[in-house]
C-alpha cells in the first residue's frame, strides 16, 4: 500500500510586482493499494453508554447496531465492548469473532441504569484495543446521549490525544439532543476520528454503518504530513493548516528542523483527506519554480512497516510580471468549506455572548457561503437558525448540533 498525493495551488500565478502574495495550497492524500491488496484487519472497539436516560428505545437500537457490526466483521477482525453508567466495565475483551452469538449475548444484557462518565469508558477502551493494535487499524466508536456528569472533560481530551499517539482513532457518536457537542467534538478531533448526530434512535443503525464502512476502508495509519517551504515562503500565523475533507478540523502544526510537521491520522483507500495551508509569497522573481515540496511519512498495518515516507513532490508557482489569474476551482470549494465552517465558529461564539444580531448575521454569512459551493443542506440549516435568532426566538439544542455538523461537513442531500 503506498500514499496517493497531490498538491494544488488556489492560484499557481503569481503577480511579480506585489511585495507579498497569499495563496492556498490543497494537498489531497489517500492510500493507494497494491494490484490484488488487502487491507488489515480492524481492532475496534465499541464504547457504549448505558445509562439511565438511555432507557427504552435508544439502547434497544444501540444493542442493535452493535448486533450489525458483529455481524459486519471478517474473520481476522478483532472486538472489545466497553460500556459505561456512573462507572465502566468491559463486557467483551478484546478478540477474534469466533463466537457472534456470545457477543450478541452479552450485548443484550445491557440494562439502563445510572450517570455519565465517559472517560472512564475511554481508559477502559484504550487498554483493550492496545492488546490487539499489532498489525491492525485501530478504532474506538464512542457514543452517548450526556454529559460527562460523573467523569472529567479534561481527562477525555488527554485520552484521545494519548488514542492518536498510539495510532488509535476515536470516532464520537452524540445520542438526542442532551450531549456536550464541544466535548465530542474536541475528542473526535483529537483522536483523528469524526463527529456524528444521532438525533433519533431509529437512525442508531444507519449511522453505526456508516462509520464502519469509513473504517473499513483505511489502508495506512500515523499519516503526517511533511511541508518545506522554499526562502521567502510562509505559513500564515494564525491557523494556517485546516484539514477539510472529510470533516472540517482546524490542525496543530509542529515546526522541526524547517519543515512543517502535521499529524493526519488514517489514510483512506479512494477517499482522500484534503488539507488547505495558507502560504504567503514574499517578493516572487518572475519566472516557474517550486514554492514548497509536500511529502508524507506513515505506517502500513499490512506489513506492520512504520516511518515509511511517500514520495516527495514540487508545489509550482509561475511569477509573472503581466499578471493573469489562473484560479484553481476545486482549490476554492476547499477555501468556501473552511470559510464556512470558521463563519460559523463566530456566530456560535457571539451567541454564547449574548450578541443575537451578530451571531444571526455571521449564520447567514455561513449560510451563503454553503450555497456558493453547493451545500444545499447545511446553507439551509444555517439560514432556518439565523431567521429564528432574528424572530427573537432562542436555538434548541437540537438547532445548535445541527448547526455544528453543518459547519463541519458537507450535508449530503
Amino acid at each position: 500500500m503506498r500514499v496517493g498525493l497531490q498538491a494544488a495551488l488556489s492560484d499557481e500565478n503569481l503577480d511579480a510586482t506585489q511585495a507579498s502574495s497569499q495563496r492556498q495550497l490543497a494537498i489531497s492524500l489517500s492510500a493507494l493499494p497494491e494490484a490484488g491488496g488487502r487491507t488489515a484487519p480492524l481492532n475496534l472497539c465499541l464504547i457504549l453508554d448505558h445509562s439511565g436516560s438511555m432507557k427504552g428505545r435508544p439502547l434497544e437500537t444501540v444493542k442493535q447496531a452493535a448486533h450489525r457490526i458483529v455481524d459486519s466483521l471478517s474473520p481476522d477482525d478483532r472486538l472489545s465492548i466497553v460500556v459505561f453508567d456512573h462507572k465502566a466495565k468491559v463486557i467483551v475483551t478484546n478478540q477474534v469473532v469466533e463466537n457472534p452469538a456470545a457477543i450478541k449475548l452479552e450485548i443484550n444484557k445491557l440494562q439502563p441504569s445510572g450517570g455519565t462518565a465517559i472517560d472512564e469508558g475511554m481508559r477502559l477502551a484504550l487498554e483493550e484495543l492496545a492488546t490487539g493494535r499489532k498489525d491492525a487499524v485501530s478504532q474506538a466508536f464512542l457514543l452517548t446521549d450526556g454529559e460527562n456528569e460523573h467523569g472529567d472533560n479534561d481527562r477525555c481530551l488527554k485520552l484521545a490525544k494519548l488514542a492518536a499517539d498510539y495510532s488509535i482513532t476515536l470516532n464520537t457518536l452524540g445520542f438526542g439532543d442532551n450531549w456536550n457537542q464541544d466535548v465530542l467534538e474536541q475528542i473526535a478531533d483529537a483522536g483523528g476520528g469524526s463527529l456524528s448526530y444521532i438525533q433519533r434512535p431509529e437512525e442508531a443503525i444507519s449511522e453505526f454503518a456508516r462509520l464502519f464502512t469509513r473504517i473499513q476502508s483505511v489502508g495506512l495509519i500515523n499519516a503526517h504530513l511533511l511541508l518545506n517551504l522554499t526562502p521567502k515562503v510562509r505559513l500564515a500565523e494564525l491557523k494556517p493548516i485546516a484539514q477539510v475533507v472529510p470533516d472540517t478540523i482546524e490542525l496543530p502544526v509542529i515546526q522541526e528542523n524547517g519543515q512543517a510537521i502535521v499529524r493526519l491520522g488514517d489514510l483512506m483507500i479512494d477517499a482522500p483527506r484534503i488539507v488547505l495551508a495558507n502560504l504567503y509569497v514574499h517578493q516572487p522573481k518572475p519566472g516557474t519554480y517550486a514554492i514548497a515540496h509536500v511529502q508524507v511519512r506513515y505506517d502500513d498495518p499490512i506489513t506492520g512497516q512504520t516511518d515509511l515516507l511517500s514520495e516527495r513532490i514540487p508545489v509550482e508557482a509561475n511569477a509573472l510580471q503581466d499578471f493573469q489569474p489562473a484560479v484553481n476551482p476545486q482549490v476554492q470549494q476547499h477555501v468556501l468549506a473552511l470559510a464556512k465552517y470558521r463563519q460559523t465558529q463566530i456566530a456560535e461564539t457571539k451567541l454564547q455572548q449574548g450578541d443575537r444580531a451578530g451571531a444571526a448575521t455571521m449564520l447567514q454569512s455561513a449560510a451563503k457561503t454553503a450555497l456558493q459551493m453547493g451545500d444545499q443542506g447545511a446553507a439551509t440549516i444555517l439560514q432556518d437558525n439565523a431567521t429564528r435568532l432574528q424572530a427573537g426566538e432562542e436555538l434548541t439544542e437540537s438547532d445548535r448540533k445541527k448547526t455544528r455538523i453543518a459547519s463541519k461537513t458537507i450535508l449530503q442531500p
